[in-house]
């Protein structure tokens, strides 16, 4: 069985539940060999950041019956791909990200300071 690991170096924790989240909708940000879209970084959606989604093409604020996806909130938690989170920092709108339910392989993209300067914990942005 695989180990997934978190930024932090310890056992990767649950991002959500409520909505379901993950690649693989068991509620972790969990990477897979089939995950091309790398989707590791567990989010807090914030209204700016969604808005931002939505202009670059990925809606995830719209509900989507068909799919089972009820669309997010601000304040909901999700795994974001790797590379949104990072374009979102470059933009000036990434979302607080839960380290401890961020894989590992996220920082392929952004560094731990990245990371950590948007921490829940640290509860700044």
């Amino acid at each position: 069985m695989t180990v997934h690991r978190n930024v932090l170096g310890t056992a990767l924790e649950m991002c959500s539940i409520e909505p379901m989240t993950g690649f693989t909708r068991e509620g972790s940000c969990k990477v897979t060999a089939d995950d091309y879209g790398v989707h590791g970084v567990c989010i807090e959606a914030t209204e700016d950041f969604l808005q931002f989604s939505k202009i670059k093409g990925n809606d995830l604020s719209t509900p989507s019956p068909m799919s089972g996806f009820a669309g997010l909130q601000p304040g909901d938690r999700w795994c974001l791909c790797a590379a949104r989170w990072r374009e979102a920092l470059d933009h000036g709108v990434a979302p607080l990200v839960n380290l401890a339910a961020t894989h590992e392989i996220a920082l392929n993209f952004a560094s731990l300071e990245d990371f950590l300067a948007y921490s829940i914990d640290n509860g700044q942005s």
